[in-house]
């Protein structure tokens, strides 16, 4: 991981949580919230770092293959509305030009954008996207969410969520439904993409 952005103030952000527990009726200098203030300063700094990052996607081999599908890339985000977390699985499928990337490099890329406040659908078209502009034939991103805006405040209610983007050659029907069959049922056929 490169940092192309500075670091949180730390100290700024512990000193808004301590002022944020006195307007909520706590004592912060409780036993037990004494260190809360810098526990969350640092916490923020760790779960928000998607902002510094660079998913370095450059690193990449040249090898000709059909298709890369890597399953089941744990995420966690903070959704950008209430602050409260989301987290799933993320299946990211690509058609290489030439070129395919290291494994740890689409877990990177996750990472990169679901380490900052964000909405499920943006993350899921922000990956594709990156991958397109790495010179990839196709993209296919589907996120699997669990949201807890949704559970344990408004509607309360125990749903996830699906979103998914496709791009380049996945645009078409038959290659998408291969993509698709192999990310759902890995021991399916595959024609030539």
């Amino acid at each position: 991981m490169t940092t192309d952005k500075k670091n949180i103030n730390r100290k700024k952000v512990a000193k808004l949580v301590r002022q944020l527990l006195i307007e909520l009726g706590e004592n912060p200098d409780r036993e037990g919230l004494a260190g809360t203030p810098n526990r969350i300063a640092d916490m923020y700094e760790e779960i928000f770092g998607g902002y510094r990052m660079d998913a370095q996607l450059d690193v990449s081999f040249s090898e000709e293959t059909e298709a890369v599908i890597a399953k089941d890339i744990q995420f966690y985000s903070m959704c950008e509305h209430h602050m409260l977390p989301f987290f799933g699985k993320i299946h990211v499928a690509y058609i290489p030009s030439g070129k395919v990337f290291g494994v740890s490099k689409l877990v990177r890329l996750v990472e990169k954008y679901s380490r900052r406040l964000q909405i499920q659908e943006r993350l899921t078209k922000q990956i594709a996207d990156e991958l397109v502009r790495m010179g990839v034939k196709g993209a296919l991103v589907i996120a699997e969410g669990e949201h807890l805006c949704m559970k344990m405040r408004g509607v309360r209610n125990d749903s996830s969520i699906t979103t998914i983007a496709h791009r380049g050659i996945i645009e078409k029907k038959e290659v998408r439904e291969q993509v698709l069959a192999l990310i759902y049922n890995p021991k399916s056929e595959i024609s030539r993409l």
